[in-house]
């Protein structure tokens, strides 16, 4: 009996292992290998807290499409749009916050999703800014709109008062968040969909970030 549990044991301390050495592996794997060209003169940008990867917009390079429904100001000109599980978003401000009834919920669990839309008015330090092309750019804002959820109107769904601060908010978003599909791994996809130099997989924000360092 001491034999089988410690086997099992052994097994289920394996399983979060194996997951990083393959995410590892899979992160280094660049996809999409290209040299930018003159036709590559719309930007967009790439930033990190440390953990969650957000994709940054200028406003004037996002569709018609995803701006529609958008709360925004006119001074406000740069758009980022994470995403992630909803539970985890609205009750895990910060890593204080962090329970374990939450991460897995998030991990484990089908629940839904949100994508948190903050607000700039310049642009910020730290953030990787990346040349796209016309086709890219496209590409990349109907990953975008594809994202978020619309009710029966055909309307973007935005949860009054719960953004962290003034200048950013939730809005209801499709998908469902896992351990094979983290706030990280979206982020990669929509890179990897619209053409753009990307990872294979990855669940880290490190693996983008290095690519475009």
């Amino acid at each position: 009996m001491i034999k089988k549990i410690t086997k099992w044991v052994l097994c289920f301390l394996s399983i979060p292992v194996i997951y990083i050495l393959i995410s590892l592996l899979l992160t280094a794997v660049t996809v999409n290998k290209k040299n930018q060209n003159n036709e590559s003169s719309r930007s967009i940008f790439l930033t990190t807290n440390g953990v969650h990867l957000a994709i940054v917009l200028p406003k004037n390079n996002i569709d018609s499409l995803v701006l529609s429904g958008i709360k925004h100001s006119t001074t406000e000109n740069y758009l980022a749009f994470g995403w992630g599980d909803e539970n985890f978003y609205l009750n895990t401000p910060t890593w204080g916050d962090l329970t374990f009834k939450n991460a897995f919920g998030a991990m484990f669990l089908k629940s839904p999703t949100l994508i948190h839309l903050t607000r700039y008015q310049n642009k910020q330090t730290g953030w990787i800014e990346i040349k796209v092309t016309e086709s890219e750019l496209k590409k990349l804002n109907s990953y975008l709109f594809e994202t978020f959820f619309l009710n029966k109107n055909g309307e973007k769904v935005m949860l009054l008062g719960e953004g962290y601060t003034s200048r950013d908010d939730f809005y209801k978003a499709n998908g469902s968040y896992s351990f094979f599909n983290t706030c990280n791994s979206w982020v990669n996809s929509a890179f990897k969909n619209a053409g753009l130099k990307s990872c294979y997989w990855t669940p880290f924000d490190f693996g983008l970030m290095n690519k475009y360092k």
